[in-house]
C-alpha cells in the first residue's frame, strides 16, 4: 500500500512538473510572424542598436525562435548610447522575452511585461523672434515658453494610442498666448501599424513629406503644429503612397510678422495624397493637396485679393514635388517646388536647400548648419515652418543648430531677403531673426 501511494505520489509530482515545463513558453519555438517583436528588432536594426544575425542583418523574412530574438535583446541591452525611443523598445524587448533573457543568465530587473503600456514624452522649450520690416518701418520681438507632452498608449501589438497637449505662454507679458495658460489638445488619434501599412484616426499631424526626407528642409506647406481631423492611411516601403482626407483649421493670422491671408479661423474640406521614394541616396516625391472652403473669397492681401482669372475662388489646388540627393553621411542638396493652379498671384512657392551634418538630441556635441534661398508665395506656401523665411517673403536663411548636452538643442536662424506684397515704389527689405532652446524629455 505504502509502495503504491508512494508511486502515485512520484507520478502526480511528475506530471506537474511536465505540466509546468510545458506551460512555460518553449525557448526554441518560433515567435509568431505578425508579433510586434519583429517590428521592434527591425527599427533597432535600422538605428544600428541591434546587429540581428553574426552577418550584420535582421532577416524579417523568415521566422525566428524566442532563443534567437533572446540573444539579440542581450546584446542590445549591453548598448549604452541609444536614443530614448530606441531604450523603450529594447526594455518592452527584455520584458517580453524575460524567461529566456535569463536562461541566457542576463538579469532583467524587475521589469514587468505591461509596465509601458502607457509611454510619456515631451520638452520644454523657449522661442525668441524678432522681426523688422522696413516698408512699415517696424521691428516685432516675441519671446514664448511652450510646454509639451505627448502620451501615447498600447492598445495591442498593432494599434497605439497617442495625443500632443500644449501650454504656450508669453514670457514678456507672463501670459498665455490667449490670454490664459490653459493646456490645448494639439493632437490625439489611434495609430495602427502593419507591415508597410499603416493608418491613423483622429486629430493627426499635417506635414509635407519633403520634410520627412531632409528634416533641416522644413514643410513648404504646413506648420510644425498643423493638425487636421479625419484619417490617414500609407502604405508602400521605399516607395510609399499617403492619403489624408478631413477638416482643416486655420490657425492665427500672423506669420513672423507676415500676413497669413487665409487666417480667419476659417475649418475648409480638406484632401491630399502624396507619393515618395527614398533610397540610401536618393528622395523624390509629389503630391496634390486641396482646401475648400467659402470664406476663402474674402482672403485678400493688401491689393491682391484671393481670385482666378479674376473670379472670386473658394478652394485651393496645390501640386508640389520634391527632390534630394546626399553626397555622403554629412552634406545633403534638398529643394521643393509648390503651386496653387486656383490663384492668380503669389501663387508658387520654392526652396532650395544645402545641409551640413545635423544636431541629434541624444548625441552631446553633434551639430548641423544649413544654407537655403526660399520664395513663400503665400497663396501656395499656407502655413510654412521655415521659422527664417515667413508668409510672402524671399531671399536667403542660414541656420545652425547644437547639442551642448545631451537632450538640450539649441537653434538659430536669420533671414535676409524681401517681403513681397509691398506697394510699388516702397522699400521691401526684411530680415528675421529666430532663437530657440529645447529640452527634452
Amino acid at each position: 500500500m505504502k509502495k503504491t501511494l508512494a508511486a502515485a505520489l512520484a507520478a502526480a509530482l511528475t506530471i506537474g512538473a511536465a505540466s509546468t515545463t510545458f506551460a512555460a513558453a518553449n525557448p526554441f519555438s518560433d515567435v509568431p510572424r505578425d508579433h510586434w517583436a519583429y517590428d521592434a528588432v527591425t527599427q533597432l536594426a535600422a538605428d544600428g542598436v541591434v546587429e540581428g544575425y553574426g552577418d550584420g542583418t535582421f532577416r524579417g523574412d523568415r521566422n525566428i525562435t524566442r532563443y534567437e530574438m533572446a540573444q539579440m535583446v542581450a546584446k542590445a541591452m549591453a548598448k549604452g548610447d541609444m536614443s530614448a525611443s530606441d531604450r523603450a523598445l529594447v526594455d518592452r524587448l527584455a520584458a517580453e522575452f524575460a524567461d529566456e533573457l535569463n536562461n541566457l543568465g542576463v538579469r532583467v530587473s524587475n521589469l514587468e511585461r505591461n509596465a509601458d503600456m502607457v509611454k510619456w514624452n515631451g520638452k520644454l522649450r523657449y522661442t525668441y523672434t524678432s522681426n523688422r520690416h522696413d516698408v512699415t518701418h517696424s521691428k516685432v520681438n516675441n519671446d514664448a515658453l511652450l510646454f509639451r507632452l505627448e502620451p501615447s498608449a498600447e492598445v495591442n501589438s498593432h494599434w497605439h494610442v497617442k495625443a500632443r497637449l500644449d501650454a504656450t505662454t508669453n514670457m514678456k507679458n507672463d501670459s498665455g498666448s490667449n490670454g490664459s495658460d490653459t493646456v490645448t489638445l494639439k493632437r490625439a488619434y489611434a495609430q495602427g501599424d502593419y507591415t508597410n501599412f499603416q493608418v491613423k484616426l483622429g486629430k493627426i499631424g499635417l506635414s509635407s513629406p519633403e520634410s520627412k526626407v531632409h528634416p533641416g528642409s522644413g514643410n513648404l506647406l504646413t506648420d510644425e503644429g498643423a493638425k487636421f481631423s479625419g484619417a490617414e492611411v500609407t502604405f508602400g516601403n521605399k516607395l510609399q503612397a499617403t492619403v489624408q482626407a478631413g477638416r482643416y483649421a486655420f490657425g492665427g493670422n500672423k506669420y513672423n510678422g507676415t500676413i497669413n491671408p487665409f487666417a480667419s479661423g476659417d475649418t475648409s474640406n480638406y484632401q491630399s495624397i502624396d507619393l515618395k521614394y527614398m533610397s540610401s541616396k536618393w528622395s523624390f516625391g509629389a503630391g496634390y493637396f486641396h482646401l475648400g472652403s467659402e470664406n476663402f473669397k474674402g482672403a485678400v492681401i493688401p491689393g491682391h485679393p484671393y481670385k482666378k482669372d479674376g473670379n472670386d475662388a473658394k478652394d485651393a489646388n496645390i501640386w508640389r514635388v520634391f527632390a534630394g540627393y546626399r553626397f555622403d553621411k554629412n552634406s545633403a542638396l534638398g529643394g521643393s517646388y509648390a503651386n496653387n493652379a486656383k490663384a492668380d498671384n503669389f501663387d508658387n512657392a520654392y526652396t532650395v536647400e544645402y545641409d551640413y551634418k545635423g544636431a541629434k538630441a541624444s548625441d552631446k556635441g553633434s551639430w548641423g548648419a544649413y544654407v537655403a534661398y526660399r520664395k513663400l508665395g503665400a497663396f501656395a506656401a499656407i502655413a510654412p515652418t521655415t521659422d527664417g523665411a515667413g508668409y510672402n517673403q524671399k531671399g536667403i536663411e542660414v541656420g545652425f543648430d547644437y547639442v551642448p548636452f545631451k537632450n538640450v538643442v539649441l537653434k538659430a536662424k536669420y533671414f535676409n531677403g524681401k517681403d513681397m506684397y509691398v506697394p510699388a515704389g516702397s522699400d521691401d527689405k526684411a530680415q528675421n531673426l529666430f532663437g530657440r532652446v529645447e529640452f527634452l524629455f
